[in-house]
Parts: C-alpha cells; sequence; structure tokens
C-alpha cells in the first residue's frame, strides 16, 4: 500500500513541533471530528507521513515533519480512535498556508481547498 500523507492541525498554544521533538513520540488524541476520527481509525498507517500544521498561529502553517508510528486504535472511550505518531524533523519556521496554496502538487490538499 502507498504512503500516504496527512495534515494534523495543532494549537501552537498547546503543542508545537518543539514538544514533539522533545517527546520522540506520543498519542494522538483528544480529536472530536467524525471525519477526522475515522481517518484515524481507518486509513492512518504505519510508515504515513503528517504534516504538522500550526493552526490559529501568525502565520497559520506546516512547521515540522512527523510520522504514525502506530495505526488507530481505541481511546479510553471506545467511539473515538487516536493514533501514535514520532518526530521526524523541524522545518525551523513556518511554511505558511499562502505558500501552500502556491505549491504546484498541492492543489488537492484539503487545508487549501477551503
Amino acid at each position: 500500500m502507498a504512503k500516504k500523507y496527512w495534515l494534523m492541525k495543532v494549537e501552537p498554544e498547546v503543542y508545537t513541533i518543539d514538544d514533539l521533538k522533545r517527546d520522540k513520540r506520543t498519542n494522538w488524541e483528544g480529536v472530536r471530528n467524525y471525519k477526522a476520527r475515522n481517518y484515524m481509525r481507518d486509513e492512518m498507517q504505519v510508515g504515513d507521513e503528517v504534516l504538522f500544521y500550526a493552526s490559529n498561529a501568525d502565520p497559520s502553517g506546516v512547521t515540522g515533519l512527523a510520522k504514525i508510528v502506530r495505526a488507530g486504535y481505541p481511546e479510553k472511550d471506545p467511539m473515538w480512535s487516536q493514533v501514535d505518531i514520532a518526530f521526524v524533523k523541524s522545518f525551523g519556521g513556518t511554511v505558511s498556508l499562502e505558500t501552500l496554496k502556491h505549491t504546484k502538487g498541492l492543489e488537492k490538499m484539503g487545508v487549501i481547498r477551503k
């Protein structure tokens, strides 16, 4: 199966790419969106890569790269799912949403189409 790329939105005041770098690995839980839950539960696979997207930042954008190291599994409330991710690299800055919008090949990315 081909590797997929996912975008995970984070609130920079809660967790950053630098936090993930320090922690090396974390479980990604607490997502309360049904569509995102279904992706986590059914489609995210070990080895898939994650664009770490800082929302509500100035500017909003991708700050680093992570990878899925454990596929979807239930949270304490089994209605919801989580995955484990591991740090790959920090970009040392933010690749803004505006830059992503003008990057050839990313036209179909969900965050750009909105």
